[in-house]
């Protein structure tokens, strides 16, 4: 923070994008900036350079606010807030190897991932479990692929879907046809 008395301006545009979700998240919540001081045991000056974007908050500032707030901590640094309406053209997919894309991440008090997967014919992956809790949902676009829990794969047709607990082994195979999977994986957050 500076000193008093001196000129003030955005420390960074990351400083001031933070300041501008703090405030943005606080607001949606209905809670004052006295309430959020108290809650984070930062001032209320403190509290208010930030939103301003007069600050440099170190990670564990940001941390305690996003607790109090109740949600991730990457929230507080998007530089944008909604992006409105997103296109995603399509892409080609490699004929020869497992072609993953992260389609889009969804946070707000909960983390959420979209990504689609492509398999070539004959292909095995394992996932790598993610945190507990984590559920992943797979809706299979076309082709056929057996997958799951390591110890419970089950066989999906295009258009099932299916859901299992993300927070151990898993796989997916392919047989003889290629598949299109989107993955949804839907993540607590921590705090």
């Amino acid at each position: 923070m500076s000193a008093p008395g001196r000129d003030r301006r955005p420390a960074s545009s990351a400083a001031a994008a933070a300041g501008a979700q703090i405030q943005r998240r606080r607001q949606q919540r209905g809670m004052s900036q006295a309430e959020l001081a108290r809650r984070t045991g930062l001032s209320k000056a403190t509290l208010s350079q930030l939103e301003a974007g007069l600050g440099n908050p170190t990670i564990d500032t940001l941390d305690a606010i996003a607790v109090a707030l109740a949600v991730p901590l990457t929230d507080l640094l998007i530089r944008h807030g909604d992006p409105g309406t997103m296109h995603l053209a399509s892409t080609i997919a490699s004929p020869d190897e497992p072609t993953r894309e992260l389609l889009r991440r969804i946070s707000g008090g909960h983390s959420l991932e979209i990504w689609r997967l492509r398999l070539p014919p004959n292909t095995a992956v394992d996932g790598i479990p993610h945190a507990p809790g984590t559920t992943e949902h797979l809706l299979l676009a076309s082709g056929s692929l057996l997958a799951g829990p390591a110890d419970d794969l089950r066989r999906l047709e295009a258009g099932d879907m299916l859901a299992f607990a993300g927070d151990a082994p898993h796989r997916y195979r392919t047989d003889g046809t290629p598949a299109d999977v989107t993955v949804v994986i839907a993540s607590p957050v921590a705090g």
